[in-house]
């Protein structure tokens, strides 16, 4: 007996808990598919774009150069961030975001632009590391549930052999592997993408740096 077929025959919290963790199932593999598509373009579109922008002669050219090559706007906002303290030069301190002179503000602009891309790459993480963490417990839910009921109404039906248990509780035991088949592609996913994620952040910084190397 599978995890559906325990749950339809089960009560109104078995039925939550298979629906709960077939809507984790989902949405954990809808987030796997797409962030292991968007990070595969990340890497391409960093290496492109980064490789044409330092083929152009200038910050200008270099920037129309890597847009090009660049639809997810990893590299391009740090680019433009910098050129916009490039072309005024040292901002008039109208407020403390602008004091500093030229090589704080280019510091600070870039930081910031690593912060948005950042958030962007990390999009769905927290969601996988969510339901690999707390779906083995919700399939854990429904195995204690379903245990109880089993025993009651084994309990009911007079004398209990090894054979009455066993049974129901096996089936029950169904629901913690179900917990277990939704948690583990989850936790994987989430190990790889955040290792992918932290080489890209590392390309990233390593731009910035050289970015701010030329402009300052």
């Amino acid at each position: 007996m599978n995890a559906f077929q325990f749950a339809l025959q089960g009560d109104t919290i078995s039925q939550a808990v298979a629906i709960v963790l077939l809507l984790m199932s989902v949405t954990s593999w809808v987030v796997i598919l797409i962030k292991a598509w968007s990070l595969r373009r990340a890497r391409k579109d960093i290496a492109r774009s980064t490789a044409a922008f330092w083929q152009a002669p200038n910050l200008d050219i270099g920037l129309q150069q890597a847009s090009v090559f660049d639809p997810s706007k990893l590299v391009t906002p740090l680019i433009t961030a910098g050129q916009r303290i490039n072309h005024s030069g040292r901002m008039e301190e109208h407020t403390l975001a602008q004091a500093g002179d030229k090589s704080q503000q280019l510091t600070r602009v870039l930081r910031d632009a690593l912060h948005g891309i950042s958030h962007k790459l990390n999009f769905g993480q927290v969601l996988l590391a969510t339901i690999g963490s707390t779906a083995p417990f919700v399939g854990l839910l429904g195995t204690v549930w379903g245990i109880y009921h089993a025993l009651t109404n084994i309990a009911g039906a007079g004398q209990m052999t090894i054979a009455q248990v066993s049974g129901p509780v096996g089936e029950a035991l169904v629901m913690t592997a179900a917990g277990l088949l939704v948690a583990i592609p989850a936790v994987i996913a989430y190990n790889v993408f955040g290792r992918i994620i932290g080489q890209i952040e590392a390309e990233l910084e390593g731009f910035a740096s050289d970015l701010r190397g030329i402009l300052q």
